[in-house]
Protein backbone atom coordinates (compact mmCIF):
# COMPACT_ATOMS: atom_id res chain seq x y z
CA UNK A 1 0.00 0.00 0.00
CA UNK A 2 1.42 3.35 -1.03
CA UNK A 3 1.15 6.37 1.26
CA UNK A 4 1.37 9.99 0.23
CA UNK A 5 3.67 12.15 2.22
CA UNK A 6 2.28 15.46 3.50
CA UNK A 7 2.78 18.27 0.99
CA UNK A 8 2.75 15.94 -2.03
CA UNK A 9 -0.10 15.28 -4.39
CA UNK A 10 -0.42 12.23 -6.56
CA UNK A 11 -0.83 12.64 -10.31
CA UNK A 12 -4.54 11.77 -10.15
CA UNK A 13 -5.19 14.35 -7.45
CA UNK A 14 -3.27 17.04 -9.34
CA UNK A 15 -5.17 16.21 -12.54
CA UNK A 16 -8.49 16.42 -10.68
CA UNK A 17 -7.62 19.81 -9.20
CA UNK A 18 -6.53 21.12 -12.63
CA UNK A 19 -9.78 19.95 -14.27
CA UNK A 20 -11.93 21.44 -11.50
CA UNK A 21 -10.09 24.76 -11.78
CA UNK A 22 -10.45 24.83 -15.56
CA UNK A 23 -14.17 24.08 -15.26
CA UNK A 24 -14.67 26.86 -12.73
CA UNK A 25 -12.85 29.38 -14.93
CA UNK A 26 -14.90 28.35 -17.95
CA UNK A 27 -18.14 29.02 -16.05
CA UNK A 28 -17.06 32.37 -14.54
CA UNK A 29 -18.72 35.39 -16.19
CA UNK A 30 -16.27 37.33 -18.29
CA UNK A 31 -16.08 41.09 -18.54
CA UNK A 32 -17.56 41.90 -21.92
CA UNK A 33 -16.69 44.67 -24.27
CA UNK A 34 -18.98 47.52 -25.20
CA UNK A 35 -18.52 49.06 -28.63
CA UNK A 36 -17.65 51.76 -29.21
CA UNK A 37 -15.91 52.34 -25.89
CA UNK A 38 -16.01 56.12 -26.34
CA UNK A 39 -18.46 58.39 -28.16
CA UNK A 40 -19.00 62.13 -28.50
CA UNK A 41 -22.11 64.26 -28.94
CA UNK A 42 -23.28 67.83 -28.42
CA UNK A 43 -25.53 69.12 -25.63
CA UNK A 44 -27.51 72.34 -25.22
CA UNK A 45 -27.83 73.19 -21.53
CA UNK A 46 -29.84 76.39 -21.98
CA UNK A 47 -28.63 79.24 -19.81
CA UNK A 48 -25.69 77.09 -18.58
CA UNK A 49 -24.16 76.76 -22.05
CA UNK A 50 -23.70 74.27 -24.85
CA UNK A 51 -20.89 72.18 -26.21
CA UNK A 52 -19.53 68.72 -26.80
CA UNK A 53 -19.44 65.80 -24.41
CA UNK A 54 -17.30 62.69 -24.37
CA UNK A 55 -18.91 59.53 -23.00
CA UNK A 56 -16.86 56.49 -22.02
CA UNK A 57 -18.68 53.20 -21.39
CA UNK A 58 -17.60 49.97 -19.71
CA UNK A 59 -19.42 46.74 -18.99
CA UNK A 60 -19.07 43.79 -16.64
CA UNK A 61 -21.89 41.31 -17.17
CA UNK A 62 -25.18 43.18 -16.78
CA UNK A 63 -23.56 46.06 -14.88
CA UNK A 64 -22.41 49.00 -16.97
CA UNK A 65 -20.92 52.42 -16.30
CA UNK A 66 -20.69 55.59 -18.32
CA UNK A 67 -18.34 58.45 -17.46
CA UNK A 68 -18.93 61.85 -18.99
CA UNK A 69 -16.90 65.01 -19.53
CA UNK A 70 -18.64 67.97 -21.14
CA UNK A 71 -17.66 71.43 -22.26
CA UNK A 72 -21.38 72.32 -22.23
CA UNK A 73 -21.21 73.12 -18.51
CA UNK A 74 -18.27 74.73 -16.77
CA UNK A 75 -18.01 75.32 -13.07
CA UNK A 76 -17.98 78.94 -11.85
CA UNK A 77 -16.50 77.81 -8.51
CA UNK A 78 -14.41 74.94 -7.16
CA UNK A 79 -16.54 71.81 -6.76
CA UNK A 80 -15.49 69.07 -4.38
CA UNK A 81 -15.17 65.43 -5.35
CA UNK A 82 -18.35 63.34 -5.22
CA UNK A 83 -20.67 66.34 -4.95
CA UNK A 84 -22.26 66.32 -8.42
CA UNK A 85 -25.41 64.21 -8.89
CA UNK A 86 -26.01 63.23 -12.52
CA UNK A 87 -28.64 61.37 -14.50
CA UNK A 88 -27.91 60.44 -18.11
CA UNK A 89 -30.98 59.37 -20.10
CA UNK A 90 -30.42 57.16 -23.13
CA UNK A 91 -32.71 55.65 -25.76
CA UNK A 92 -32.69 51.89 -25.46
CA UNK A 93 -32.81 49.76 -28.62
CA UNK A 94 -34.38 52.61 -30.61
CA UNK A 95 -37.45 52.93 -28.36
CA UNK A 96 -37.95 53.42 -24.67
CA UNK A 97 -35.33 54.84 -22.34
CA UNK A 98 -32.97 53.84 -19.59
CA UNK A 99 -31.05 55.95 -17.09
CA UNK A 100 -27.53 55.85 -15.71
CA UNK A 101 -27.14 57.66 -12.39
CA UNK A 102 -24.44 58.54 -9.94
CA UNK A 103 -22.88 61.01 -7.53
CA UNK A 104 -19.26 60.39 -8.36
CA UNK A 105 -17.00 63.06 -9.80
CA UNK A 106 -13.43 64.25 -9.47
CA UNK A 107 -12.75 67.62 -7.85
CA UNK A 108 -13.55 70.28 -10.45
CA UNK A 109 -11.57 73.55 -10.35
CA UNK A 110 -13.39 76.83 -11.08
CA UNK A 111 -13.65 77.45 -14.83
CA UNK A 112 -13.16 73.77 -15.73
CA UNK A 113 -15.53 71.51 -17.61
CA UNK A 114 -17.82 69.27 -15.61
CA UNK A 115 -16.81 65.62 -15.40
CA UNK A 116 -19.09 63.07 -13.81
CA UNK A 117 -19.14 59.34 -13.37
CA UNK A 118 -18.97 56.60 -13.38
CA UNK A 119 -22.75 56.65 -13.71
CA UNK A 120 -24.18 53.18 -13.21
CA UNK A 121 -26.89 51.29 -15.02
CA UNK A 122 -27.99 47.82 -16.03
CA UNK A 123 -27.78 46.38 -19.53
CA UNK A 124 -28.62 43.17 -21.35
CA UNK A 125 -26.54 41.54 -24.06
CA UNK A 126 -27.16 43.35 -27.35
CA UNK A 127 -28.64 46.54 -25.83
CA UNK A 128 -28.04 49.60 -28.00
CA UNK A 129 -27.98 52.86 -26.01
CA UNK A 130 -27.70 56.46 -27.22
CA UNK A 131 -27.64 59.54 -24.96
CA UNK A 132 -30.55 61.98 -25.26
CA UNK A 133 -30.34 64.16 -22.13
CA UNK A 134 -28.26 64.88 -19.06
CA UNK A 135 -29.36 66.32 -15.73
CA UNK A 136 -26.59 67.63 -13.47
CA UNK A 137 -27.24 68.89 -9.93
CA UNK A 138 -24.47 70.93 -8.29
CA UNK A 139 -24.97 72.71 -4.96
CA UNK A 140 -28.73 72.44 -5.38
CA UNK A 141 -28.69 73.99 -8.86
CA UNK A 142 -30.01 71.79 -11.69
CA UNK A 143 -28.77 72.04 -15.26
CA UNK A 144 -30.76 70.05 -17.81
CA UNK A 145 -29.06 69.40 -21.12
CA UNK A 146 -30.61 68.06 -24.32
CA UNK A 147 -28.56 66.25 -26.96
CA UNK A 148 -28.35 68.29 -30.16
CA UNK A 149 -26.48 65.65 -32.15
CA UNK A 150 -26.31 61.90 -32.31
CA UNK A 151 -23.49 59.98 -30.65
CA UNK A 152 -20.49 59.56 -32.90
CA UNK A 153 -19.34 57.01 -34.00
CA UNK A 154 -22.70 55.57 -32.91
CA UNK A 155 -24.71 54.16 -30.00
CA UNK A 156 -23.10 51.97 -27.37
CA UNK A 157 -23.78 48.28 -28.03
CA UNK A 158 -23.38 46.04 -25.00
Amino acid sequence: MRHLRPGRLGFGTALGVALATAGTLAMAPAATAVTPGTATLSFDCGWYGSGTATLTATQNGTAATISLATKAISSPINIGANSVTSTLTLTKNGSGTTQFKGSSNPAIPAGSEVSTGPLTGTVAHGDSLEATSLKVVVLGITATCKATSRQSPGPFVF
